[in-house]
């Protein structure tokens, strides 16, 4: 995205503006109550927890074979803007007539890997939304300094966690069965 595009737009962003905004190499560009949030891309060894907990988790889902699906990075629609996860678990009837977003009502568990430069966003801001959206379980991935894993689950309007850290199993039924040490999702070039 170009600064002047930035610059040169007035009042409060729409989804139909960022989404027709020139695609960005270095931000992902989310939409929160009119206002653009850009973040970097995530570094690898955001992307190497991501990329392992979505084989994960498309392992449990077949296991169960739920009628959902893992997405990663989609434009997500919610009541005030314009998310993007890494990672969703979706119905796989909505995903598949999807064009450029999804909608939240399509979602069951909505998933952010937390960063230095996100973590505010994926603690406060996003949870929110995404329980303003309605979307059942939100899960927050934090890396540093172990792997941890909250798993939250909507209950009269907002999410109550769970962590699991690393050397625990999360022993998961809601919404599907998964069994998962959050320490396997960085793992050392060893292994």
């Amino acid at each position: 995205m170009s600064v002047a595009a930035v610059e040169q737009h007035v009042g409060p962003w729409t989804v139909d503006d960022v989404l027709a905004l020139p695609e960005d190499t270095h931000h992902r560009i989310e939409l929160l109550g009119g206002a653009l949030l850009l973040t970097p891309h995530p570094e690898v060894p955001h992307q190497r927890a991501s990329s392992r907990l979505a084989v994960l988790l498309n392992t449990a889902i077949e296991a169960c074979a739920a009628p959902v699906e893992v997405l990663t990075a989609i434009n997500l629609l919610v009541p005030d803007g314009l998310l993007i996860p890494d990672l969703v678990v979706a119905d796989v009837a909505a995903a598949a007539t999807a064009g450029l977003t999804l909608r939240a009502s399509d979602v069951l568990v909505a998933i952010e890997v937390t960063a230095p430069s996100t973590r505010v966003a994926a603690t406060v801001l996003k949870p929110a939304m995404y329980a303003a959206a309605g979307i059942p379980h939100y899960w927050r991935l934090e890396l540093d300094p172990a792997p941890r894993l909250h798993l939250g689950h909507l209950e009269d309007g907002v999410y109550v966690d769970r962590l699991v850290q690393a050397g625990e199993t999360t022993q998961l039924t809601d919404p599907f069965r998964l069994d998962l040490d959050p320490a396997v999702l960085r793992r050392s070039p060893r292994h």
